[in-house]
């Protein structure tokens, strides 16, 4: 025996082992061949598949809806040959099938209703016809009948008419209220409007003058042109905006002391430093970043909260400062003629530096002592003060002092006792 024929033989028990033969194959597994390709047999799944698909059968109209239609046209041809049996057999018939046809339709229409809707229902007609039934045998109806005999119609028409007019005058005044009512909320959108385009107008100002007078490192630099261009920018800006939006320039400027006269260096002009994380003011010899001037010169402020703001050597000249929040506000050397401070709140508000009794309103030609306060006070002359509130008693002193006889005549507990060194 050759070294082959093991594995010849190993070979052959494992496929038989492996194969089943043909007749222990299922029939599902086995498949006719139909050399005909054209009378080829279709699988028995495609079979199925087919087995599966609807048939469509043509619609089936039901005989009662025919009878339906059928009663219809009778009855319009009975009613256009005015035939009396044509209209009444098919009337008859219409109605018997259509209450036919209706009826499921109806039945779960009343399926869906609650109990206590089926009962309503039922009961509105029958308290409708109960009422009804005892006024006529009551005599009630004969009666209102009679008593509707009596009455002048024409009155009621006429009274008809004098309604319609009132109910138009009524529809009238309601027109006129909704297109009131329409102005008031388009007047609303407005002004939302406009107060969202001025702070967006105001925060670009004040990104604006932010990246002109700082530099790289957050110092401040400012270059005298850099100087004009951020007054021009808040004189363009003070002039397009309302109180509100002018308070809110001045606090921003003012809290960044860029209204504050800054101690200079004498060489390079750039502000010095304080020692304390701020920079050194100099009331005498220092330079303001943005002065402004006669900016706010007639200026309506009215209502704006000022409070802790630097208004310094600035004309207000016929301001409008009535019912404004002046606490702490630095009115020293400012230009107030004429200015209006009725109802304003000016408890430690400044108008003067030193002693009342020493302080002198400013001039052109001499220079303030901030020590003495010669020359440091503010120019009240024709000032408005009615019911100014939290008056102290050295602001009323200096106030009645330089003041001048009308702004005398305004001042809170009066000026008896002050003499008026103005002289007019």
């Amino acid at each position: 025996m050759s070294a082959q024929e093991p594995f010849d033989r190993n070979a052959e028990e494992l496929s038989a082992a492996l194969i089943p033969p043909k007749s222990e194959v299922p029939e599902r597994f086995t498949v006719d061949y139909n050399p005909d390709p054209d009378f080829a047999p279709l699988p028995d799944s495609h079979a199925d598949v087919l087995a599966t698909v609807p048939v469509q059968t043509p619609m089936k109209v039901p005989v009662s809806l025919l009878i339906a239609i059928a009663a219809t046209l009778i009855t319009l041809i009975g009613l256009g040959l005015d035939s009396f049996w044509l209209i009444f057999f098919g009337s008859l018939i219409a109605l018997a099938i259509s209450i036919r046809l209706a009826m499921p339709t109806l039945r779960a229409v009343v399926n869906d209703l609650s109990s206590e809707q089926r009962s309503l229902i039922i009961a509105i007609p029958g308290l409708i016809l109960g009422v009804y039934g005892l006024m006529q045998v009551s005599g009630l109806n004969a009666g209102l009948l009679t008593w509707g005999a009596t009455l002048y119609w024409n009155a009621f028409g006429a009274l008809g008419d004098f309604l319609g007019a009132l109910g138009q005058i009524f529809f009238a005044i309601l027109a006129l209220y909704v297109a009131w009512r329409q102005f008031i909320i388009s007047r609303d959108l407005t002004t939302q409007q406009h107060l969202i385009t001025q702070q967006q107008t105001i925060d670009a100002y004040f990104q604006g003058i932010s990246e002109l007078v700082l530099d790289d490192e957050g110092l401040l630099e400012d270059w005298p042109q850099e100087r004009i261009i951020a007054e021009a920018r808040t004189a363009a800006i003070l002039g397009s905006i309302d109180g509100e939006g002018k308070a809110k320039v001045l606090r921003f400027l003012s809290r960044s002391k860029l209204l504050t006269p800054l101690a200079r260096d004498q060489r390079l002009g750039r502000p010095i430093l304080d020692g304390s994380g701020g920079y050194a003011e100099d009331r005498l010899n220092g330079t303001r970043v943005i002065d402004i001037g006669v900016m706010l010169a007639a200026g309506n402020l009215s209502g704006s909260d000022l409070r802790w703001v630097d208004l310094s050597d600035i004309n207000l000249i016929r301001a409008n400062l009535s019912q404004c929040d002046l606490v702490r506000t630095d009115f020293a050397r400012a230009v107030l003629c004429d200015a209006d401070l009725t109802g304003a709140d000016v408890m430690g508000a400044r108008f003067f530096y030193g002693a009342p009794a020493a302080a002198t309103p400013r001039t052109r030609s001499d220079k303030p002592d901030y020590e003495t306060g010669e020359f440091t006070g503010a120019v009240v002359e024709g000032m408005d003060l009615s019911n100014v509130q939290r008056l102290s008693e050295s602001q009323r002193c200096y106030l009645c002092t330089w003041g001048g006889s009308k702004t005398r005549a305004t001042i809170p507990g009066g000026c008896r006792d002050i003499p008026n060194r103005l002289g007019r």
